[in-house]
């Protein structure tokens, strides 16, 4: 039995976000031991390291809790699980698409602004000031 911060120190989750964990269901309550101290089995260093692994990768809560739950089902399809991988995939595309216009256009306004000028003549904060001056949406 682990308690919760060696529980921590392996999974490199910090204790308040194993506390939360919990709470939120992902995590089943530990037992206590006789001084009230949280006792954690292997399953749920196993389960703790899925949930860290799966929010390195940006997923959100909900989604983790139904991959949780069809975990419990190992000998059914896995066609929701493929579902959820391939909806935050598309969303992960997404934000990297917005990223790229919003690096394009910020380099368009750096790239406008050489220093030498006053900040009442400087096109980075005219451009900040006047959504109209950007090329285009981002």
């Amino acid at each position: 039995m682990l308690s919760i911060g060696d529980l921590s120190k392996r999974t490199g989750v910090k204790v308040p976000t194993i506390r939360y964990y919990e709470q939120m269901g992902l995590l089943a309550a530990a037992e206590r031991s006789e001084g009230n101290q949280r006792r954690y089995a292997r399953q749920d260093l196993e389960r703790l390291a899925f949930i860290r692994h799966a929010r390195d990768l940006g997923l959100d809560i909900s989604a983790i809790r139904e991959l949780i739950a069809l975990s419990q089902h190992p000998h059914q399809p896995c066609g929701n699980v493929d579902r959820i991988a391939a909806d935050h995939l598309k969303s992960v595309r997404d934000k990297i698409e917005k990223l790229k216009k919003l690096e394009e256009e910020l380099e368009r306004i750096v790239t406008r602004c050489d220093g030498d000028h006053s900040i009442e003549d400087c096109y980075v904060i005219r451009s900040l000031s006047d959504h109209g001056l950007c090329d285009s949406e981002h």
